[in-house]
């Protein structure tokens, strides 16, 4: 049973203003597994007190400060990721090789990332007699969401870090136990005394008066459509920068060629990782029509081989997260049922032997069209829809036909034709046959967020740009 009563503020673990606390519950037993303070607008006010004075000298370190910083962190984060795997296990349900490998991975890349852009970021440019400068925002509100903790702390800590801006974290609280381990790292790598501070707490208690504080000059927010549109709100009245990275309903375009078997069996297991739970995850995939039948044949094998179980074993899909989250996933499954979508695989219900925990069978409908409910809603479990194109242009179509615009998925041997219909869907981040790269920028359009996270674009959003006009006069005058 872990206990974790103490936020990190200041560089030192203190004491809460209030004695809160909230449970923290296991998805794979449906049992607590610990409990952890929960925060309010007092500790909020403290954070910020701690970020804002450590604000202006860290802002004023030199690249190579930085840098020393970010490869302690590094060192710090190996030696603990093995607690950073248990925790993710415990917490939100990733089975153990997804939890010791991608998840945990994924931070530690985005680290590496980060200190590879600042060894040669240009924080100044002279462009005649103008000087443009890129400063540190100032203090940075973070909040996360409890789908993949290490990435995405990560894709905001240290950009934030690099560029030298001070902030306050606030994880979710599905997910506090990696957020306090990241805590317990950064201050045994050395971070200075209240560049970085912790917060644990729910929505109302820490993120409204993060996100409404005068001493916070940008919020970065990953998670809902509907959180970040209230975030927004809140932070209206400070006019301060707010950066969102949210929903998705991403369509997966399957071309029509001798890769087609292998590319809907691809898309069905990349569509159960993590339980579903990912933004950016290929939900809606598209087929050509007069194939239909034969992707869901494929897709009903591919979905049978995707085991599902006890987290700590060897499994693909663990629980989703929580009861809210189960009971949201089984309405919008039998809500495809009541549509008329053909049930291919899985369906409502736990799979068979899982009397306890919040699994869900790995679920795919076909015959699906676009203005099917699950089609059309974020459902953030283990379900494919797979919907029919007649030809290339109503693919796409298809594809944008959505409020969401965070990723899209082409897969197709013709290399060229997966180009060119990559760059006519309108998402932020479009992968073509599995592609990945730490260094792409990642986002959305639409309903789906602002701001790009990941490697140099990473960055902007955590800078002021200044120009300095008559700074250099000899260059105007030649």
């Amino acid at each position: 049973m872990r206990e974790y009563l103490k936020f990190y503020i200041g560089g030192q673990w203190v004491d809460p203003a209030e004695q809160r606390t909230f449970d923290v519950v296991n998805p794979a037993t449906e049992e607590v597994c610990g409990t952890v303070a929960v925060g309010s607008a007092a500790d909020v006010d403290r954070a910020v007190a701690a970020a804002r004075e450590a604000f202006a000298t860290w802002s004023v370190t030199g690249r190579e400060d930085r840098l020393e910083v970010l490869r302690n962190i590094l060192g710090e984060y190996q030696k603990r990721a093995g607690d950073l795997a248990a925790a993710l296990t415990e917490e939100m349900g990733a089975p153990a090789a997804l939890a010791g490998g991608f998840q945990v991975g994924l931070g530690a890349g985005h680290l590496t990332t980060a200190i590879e852009v600042l060894e040669n970021f240009a924080f100044e440019e002279r462009r005649g007699a103008t000087l443009v400068v890129k400063e540190p925002i100032g203090v940075c509100g973070l909040i996360t969401p409890w789908n993949w903790p290490m990435s995405l702390i990560a894709v905001k800590v240290f950009p934030a870090l690099a560029t030298g801006c001070t902030m306050v974290l606030k994880p979710s609280e599905r997910s506090p136990f990696t957020g306090q381990i990241f805590a317990e790292i950064l201050a045994a790598a050395g971070v200075p005394a209240g560049v970085f501070n912790l917060l644990q707490g729910d929505g109302p208690s820490v993120g409204v008066p993060l996100s409404r504080h005068p001493g916070v000059d940008m919020i970065s927010f990953t998670g809902s459509t509907r959180a970040g549109i209230e975030i927004a709100r809140n932070a209206a009245p400070s006019v301060k920068r707010v950066t969102q990275e949210l929903g998705g309903k991403s369509p997966n375009i399957i071309l029509d060629d001798e890769t087609f078997a292998e590319n809907v069996r691809g898309g069905v297991g990349e569509m159960m990782g993590n339980s579903g739970q990912t933004c950016s995850a290929p939900s809606r995939m598209l087929v050509p029509s007069a194939r239909m039948e034969e992707a869901i044949a494929i897709a009903e094998e591919a979905a049978a081989q995707v085991t599902v179980g006890d987290p700590t074993g060897d499994v693909v899909m663990g629980p989703v997260v929580s009861e809210s989250q189960f009971e949201k996933v089984q309405a919008l499954i039998q809500k495809g049922i009541d549509e008329g979508a053909t049930l291919v695989a899985g369906g409502p219900g736990r799979p068979e032997g899982l009397e306890r925990g919040y699994y869900v069978k790995p679920t795919v409908f076909a015959n699906v069209t676009n203005d099917m409910t699950i089609a059309r809603e974020e459902i953030f479990g283990p379900v494919v829809t797979i919907l029919g194109y007649r030809d290339i242009d109503h693919a796409v179509e298809i594809a944008n036909d959505t409020e969401y615009g965070l990723a899209g998925y082409v897969a197709g041997a013709d290399l060229e034709q997966a180009r060119a219909v990559a760059r006519r869907i309108r998402a932020g981040w479009v992968v073509i046959n599995g592609g990945f790269d730490f260094n792409c920028p990642f986002g959305g359009y639409k309903k789906s967020g602002n701001g790009r996270e990941w490697g140099e674009f990473g960055f902007d959003d955590y800078l002021e740009v200044k120009g300095i006009p008559g700074y250099a006069p000899d260059e105007a005058a030649s």
